[in-house]
């Protein structure tokens, strides 16, 4: 039967954008083909060559956005929300969507993007920190990181994750059945709605960062 069955299946060639894709990431797939396999050591050494990898990956996105920045004259914080944030942040996208897809619920597709972001957060920020302050200490100086505009963007993101959430908590409504998913015409108007967000979001931190709005 699985004979007949493969006898029936016809190939499909590839197209056009097959070949520009593959040309486009044919570095990053053998590079990625270097990551053990998850049977060596119980996943230990699939585990850390990857989190190697992306490291290192992480560091040359925000090493070019910083020379982008520097080449248009964005500003480090403009530069920092729009270059950097969505480089880094198109893998825990896909890798959301795969989750939503595998999952019967939500919980792992919003458990990724949000533990993603926690360690971005309190690992990436803080462990820097913490070296650059030990480094500094040792000097005898202090060190000290001046705020810009931290405050205002994190106001600013704080309100429209409250809005996200509400959306989410209201989603869950009988007429549309959950978080992801639903009729057509919910899901359309959740997406324009959370993009909009996000350029808004975009938008005031680039007005804020260019003094054409007060922050605090």
């Amino acid at each position: 039967v699985e004979d007949e069955d493969e006898d029936g299946r016809e190939e499909r060639l590839p197209s056009c954008f097959d070949y520009v894709m593959h040309f486009l990431t044919v570095f990053w797939k053998v590079l990625f083909a270097c990551v053990p396999p998850t049977e060596y050591w119980n996943g230990w050494a699939c585990f850390s060559v990857s989190i190697m990898v992306i490291g290192m990956l992480t560091a040359l996105i925000g090493d070019l956005a910083s020379h982008f920045g520097c080449t248009v004259g964005l500003k480090d914080s403009v530069n920092a929300v729009v270059f950097v944030a969505l480089g880094t942040s198109i893998p825990d996208t896909f890798a959301s969507k795969v989750a939503a897809l595998q999952d019967q619920c939500a919980d792992a597709s919003i458990g990724n993007v949000t533990g993603s972001n926690a360690v971005n957060v309190f690992l990436g920020l803080g462990v820097a920190w913490s070296v650059a302050a030990i480094y500094w200490a040792f000097q005898g100086k202090n060190f000290e990181v001046q705020t810009g505009t931290l405050a205002f963007s994190v106001t600013l993101f704080t309100i429209f994750a409250f809005v996200c959430i509400s959306v989410l908590m209201y989603r869950r409504r009988p007429h549309i059945g959950g978080e992801l998913g639903g009729p057509q015409t919910a899901k359309i108007l959740t997406t324009c709605l959370f993009v909009g967000l996000w350029l808004i979001y975009i938008l005031f931190a680039g007005l804020e960062a260019y003094c054409h709005i007060k922050g605090f």
